[in-house]
């Protein structure tokens, strides 16, 4: 099990190439690379440019001794209008091509969510196995897996956020047997977990090892998408350890944490990032401890 992290807000604080050497100063073992931005995507990894960029930052990886084990897709996955349906799926298959070339094993890709959820569960259902099925022949091409991701969406009305895409368990365990694909495996987002109620040591024994073989840890306050390091807000991050070791997790510990870094002055954010690694080694460490 690495300890890996996103790169999406080194990445823009700092350039592409300059955060590599700093996470891996940091003390993460592995690397998420983020294609999050539409924009980055249009200036650089959806031009003719693309190749050479992503095989320079493999060879900065490479002689940093750190890996690309990682990465994620731009979202929303739709919009349920064009152009930018057909854009963003051709932006999605890019990135796939990019992260294989880098040697990213998972790339998250976010299920469709682009009705409310409550009233187009089936509907939203049947999408989401159209539009994963129709990525396995490019992950075969490419030799990357899919990581799909538990969601949720915000309730105006009422003011709180509620259930999406994945966010049941038991549906989440049904979008992966039905699809019934190596190719294609299940994220779970613990933060996201406790946005809709439920708590992440729950789900982590619902979907079981087989299921589960990627992780995004942030923490949460049951209230806002905090993305911040754990021990920050109210996750119990020792029951989630015991339940991780219980299911015998063989997948990589990836922080999407980037939350804890954003308020921190520039020269102050790599000693910022060492203090997440501390801390994610910590609680790898209380993985095995309760394996053993």
């Amino acid at each position: 099990m690495k300890l890996v992290t996103q790169t999406h807000f080194l990445a823009e604080t700092f350039g592409d190439e300059a955060c590599i050497p700093i996470l891996k100063k940091a003390g993460f073992q592995g690397l998420d690379w983020s294609f999050l931005s539409t924009n980055q995507i249009k200036e650089v990894w959806y031009t003719d440019a693309w190749k050479d960029h992503a095989l320079r930052l493999k060879d900065i990886a490479a002689q940093c001794g750190i890996a690309f084990c990682q990465a994620h897709a731009p979202f929303p996955s739709s919009m349920g209008e064009e152009p930018y349906d057909t854009e963003i799926r051709g932006w999605i298959l890019r990135t796939m091509e990019v992260a294989a070339l880098m040697g990213v094993r998972d790339i998250v890709v976010h299920p469709k969510q682009e009705l409310p959820y409550a009233t187009n569960v089936e509907k939203l259902w049947e999408e989401n196995l159209v539009f994963y099925r129709s990525l396995i022949p490019y992950c075969e091409e490419y030799g990357i897996r899919i990581c799909a991701e538990n969601m949720w969406q915000y309730d105006k009305r009422r003011n709180y956020i509620v259930d999406s895409v994945c966010a049941r368990p038991e549906e989440f365990c049904r979008l992966l047997d039905e699809l019934d694909s190596p190719w294609i495996v299940g994220c779970l987002d613990l933060g996201h977990c406790a946005l809709v109620g439920r708590e992440p040591q729950d789900v982590i024994r619902a979907m079981g090892a087989k299921r589960l073989q990627a992780l995004h840890v942030h923490d949460v306050n049951y209230v806002c998408d905090c993305h911040t390091m754990p021990f920050i807000e109210s996750l119990d991050w020792e029951a989630i350890t015991k339940a991780l070791a219980e299911i015998g997790y063989e997948g990589n510990f990836t922080f999407e944490a980037d939350g804890f870094l954003r308020n921190f002055p520039p020269e102050l954010i790599p000693e910022a990032s060492g203090l997440m690694a501390k801390t994610g080694h910590y609680l790898i460490r209380r993985i095995k401890e309760q394996m053993a």
